[in-house]
């Protein structure tokens, strides 16, 4: 079993920069692959970014290419997602996310994770 906890959201200007970071536990964190998703009022959660067990492959949405970096810590159990540039439609609940592997999917889909974080809000003013 995993628990993931976020933290880092907050109120920001366009334009600005926030960093949310993500704690898990459980000693298996480094064989996970980890995902940042974000949820806005009346949407669908929809993928931001996503990075292997070993840091060494990441993918991110076309929406956020550029300005958002996601990274990990294996020997600290973290996963970090640096946010700049920021804009009002990035404003939204951001979810870490993990997956033990033990089934295939999509790194997309919140299908393919197997636990969550209770969330942060990020609020983007214009």
């Amino acid at each position: 079993q995993v628990q993931l906890g976020e933290s880092g959201g907050g109120l920001v200007q366009a334009g600005g920069s926030l960093r949310l970071s993500c704690a898990a536990s459980g000693r298996a964190f480094s064989t996970y692959t980890m995902g940042w998703f974000r949820q806005a009022p009346g949407k669908e959660r929809e993928f931001v970014a996503a990075i292997s067990w070993s840091g060494g492959s990441t993918l991110y949405a076309d929406s956020v290419k550029g300005r958002f970096t996601i990274s990990r810590d294996n020997a600290k159990n973290t996963v970090n997602l640096q946010m700049n540039g920021l804009k009002p439609e990035d404003t939204a609940v951001y979810y870490c996310a993990a997956d033990d592997r033990r089934m295939g999917g999509s790194y997309y889909s919140t299908s393919t994770y197997d636990y969550w974080g209770q969330g942060t809000q990020v609020t983007v003013s214009s």
